[in-house]
């Protein structure tokens, strides 16, 4: 009789790239712009603190690059132990091909199955989710499932409203088939009624950019419809996994807002301490955002083999997702 197969989290990696701006810098950038903010503003508004840009000519794939070595490290394996790749990315290298193949190019390995993901800042939910279900279904043993950003090439930083809530960065895990579960249940919607709230509605055709290839956000709808969605999403993947609220050790949400955060947390009524929190530091690096987090609380100590841990993502499309596992 065949035992069910199941998949786990067996290491995590990040990397942010080191040009760091404070909101300060952000002021004074815009300043040059004939813009105002502060430092007071941005923090009352978001919790954000600090965004790292990426360097002129450093692409997504360069970012996931020292993310996946990290993660593959903690896990104990090698990148040729790696049988499936999955980015989430909504700015990658190029039209095509995918970052993931070209991520796997500069990993080294050749001939396991690489591909984007575009779900905006639910993607590494809805990655963790499809590389789930291919371990769990024997497409795959062990893959790399990533989150990599540079948003900061599609900023407009004549909105002072989107321009200081982003940053680039990148995050990792490796995923890998086992006999104990980890990944318990995954709960994934889009609702492309609200496309327009979030976006970035650029296309390129005939050589030309059709349209604006930098973000737009209508900040309040945003706000109105993640609170709700995220509540409903964590909600029904505690029950799908026949688990209660409190038995959650971690919610490492989406790290956008820190009011949103703050408000599922305690929808949840999970104590402010369970709240992985790292928007301050990084902003919202969208796709990602929850791997970045979950590498920080795990390289810091607090997320401990066997705690619970509720990952959750909201974004552009409009999209959003829960996943709940036991690291």
């Amino acid at each position: 009789m065949m035992s069910t197969v199941y998949s786990r989290i067996t290491g995590t990696g990040s990397h942010l790239p080191p040009r760091r701006l404070s909101n300060d810098d952000m002021a004074a950038m815009l300043a040059e712009r004939g813009l105002e903010t502060s430092d007071a503003w941005i923090v009352e508004r978001t919790g954000i603190r600090f965004r790292h840009f990426a360097d002129e000519g450093v692409a997504c794939s360069d970012l996931a690059l020292p993310a996946c070595r990290a993660a593959l490290q903690a896990a104990g394996r090698r990148a040729e132990d790696v049988d499936l790749i999955v980015v989430a990315t909504s700015t990658p290298d190029m039209v095509f091909p995918s970052t993931a193949t070209i991520l796997q190019n500069k990993l080294g390995v050749h001939g396991c199955p690489a591909f984007d993901l575009q779900a905006v800042c639910s993607g590494f939910v809805y990655a963790l989710t499809v590389a789930d279900a291919m371990i769990r279904t024997g497409g795959a043993r062990c893959a790399l499932v990533v989150g990599a950003e540079v948003f900061s090439r599609i900023l407009d930083f004549d909105d002072r409203t989107t321009c200081v809530l982003f940053g680039d960065g990148a995050g990792a895990v490796v995923l890998e088939a086992s006999a104990e579960p980890g990944i318990l249940a995954s709960d994934l919607h889009a609702d492309g009624r609200h496309a327009g709230i979030l976006c970035t509605p650029g296309t390129v055709a005939g050589g030309q950019v059709v349209g604006s290839p930098l973000l737009r956000m209508d900040g309040q709808a945003v706000f109105k419809l993640a609170v709700g969605v995220l509540e409903d999403a964590a909600r029904t993947v505690l029950a799908k996994a026949g688990r209660a609220p409190e038995s959650l050790h971690w919610l490492v949400p989406h790290q956008a807002n820190i009011r949103i955060m703050q408000a599922t947390a305690r929808k949840l009524k999970l104590a402010p301490e369970r709240l992985v929190a790292t928007v301050a530091e990084h902003g919202n690096t969208s796709a990602a955002s929850v791997p970045l987090a979950l590498d920080v609380a795990v390289r810091d100590g607090r997320i401990r083999r066997g705690d619970s841990v509720m990952l959750e993502g909201v974004g552009g499309g409009f999209t959003w997702g829960a996943v709940l596992l036991d690291f």
